[in-house]
């Protein structure tokens, strides 16, 4: 029989080098989840308890599982919180900033768009400051007629030689910066004043002005979105502010099991005193024996 032998500290090894290997094996990592530890290992456990003869051993090796995973589990929470703490001070913050600068941005835009457009009986876009339908100014040449405006773009399209944004004229109270993507091929227009908004250009000389209106006219229909998006991330804030204060929901168990681990550790440093006395009588009774036998 194994009991009360050398092979209780192999049993004790392979234990160990199961745990390792169920790690590698599985691809888990000991310092995510509870999950992480394999509840396999505890199998040599199991006959390491038997080969000692000793029912303590096998509570404590369970006992031991339980409060790493839990201390395992503990960790991985602590770092969510030590995350949420960074969000509360720096990510969120930066973010509600990012966006309210934006939504003001956008509003400036908006403000400044409607006090340089008014608009004819079907709808279209024309300079407040000029008594034209229409008017454009293009490399220095102002435009009040679309058809004249739309082809001096392309003209002037074909005269950029680098692909970086230019000013080139200005259009409803918004700059106009010619540029070329050189991954899509296509030149590009970008209506600038607090924000920037883009749009690839054509080879029509109508669909390019209305490319352009159309992009001026939506400026408006991006404040709600981004008014949403603010709401969220305040919502987040909030939310997180709670998270932080909540302590770990096992806190108690893992106290209790640690307390119990605790007990069963000096429970069994008594029986191998025991155990030690025991053994020491027998070696004495065996030696008395033999005294006797040898006398005889």
């Amino acid at each position: 029989m194994t009991e009360q032998t050398f092979d209780a500290y192999l049993f004790q090894m392979l234990e160990r080098k199961q745990g390792f290997i169920s790690q590698i094996m599985t691809s888990k990592k000991p310092d995510r989840t509870a999950d992480d530890i394999d509840e396999k290992a505890l199998s040599y456990g199991e006959i390491k308890a038997l080969a000692t003869g000793n029912k303590h051993i096998l509570e404590k090796t369970q006992l031991d599982s339980e409060v790493a995973k839990l201390k395992i589990v503990r960790q991985s929470y602590q770092s969510q919180i030590y995350d949420l703490e960074d969000k509360i001070t720096r990510s969120y913050p930066n973010q509600i900033k990012e966006i309210q600068e934006k939504i003001q941005a956008l509003e400036d835009d908006v403000k400044q768009l409607e006090e340089n457009t008014i608009l004819n009986e079907d709808g279209f876009s024309k300079m407040k400051i000029s008594k034209e339908d229409f008017k454009i100014e293009i490399a220095g040449v102002e435009y009040t007629d679309k058809e004249q405006a739309g082809k001096a773009i392309l003209e002037t399209c074909k005269t950029k030689t680098n692909p970086d944004l230019e000013e080139i004229g200005e259009y409803r109270g918004f700059k106009l910066e010619l540029g070329f993507n050189s991954l899509e091929k296509q030149f590009t227009m970008t209506m600038k004043n607090k924000y920037s908004y883009s749009i690839f250009l054509g080879s029509d000389i109508y669909g390019n002005i209305t490319r352009i209106n159309n992009a001026l006219d939506g400026i408006k229909d991006k404040i709600p979105d981004q008014k949403l998006r603010l709401e969220d991330i305040e919502k987040q804030l909030e939310t997180a502010k709670i998270e932080v204060q909540k302590p770990f929901p096992k806190e108690l168990e893992l106290k209790e099991k640690m307390k119990k681990l605790e007990e069963l550790n000096i429970l069994l440093k008594i029986d191998e005193k025991e155990k030690q006395v025991l053994d020491a009588s027998n070696d004495e009774l065996d030696m008395t024996d033999k005294e006797k036998e040898y006398q005889r």
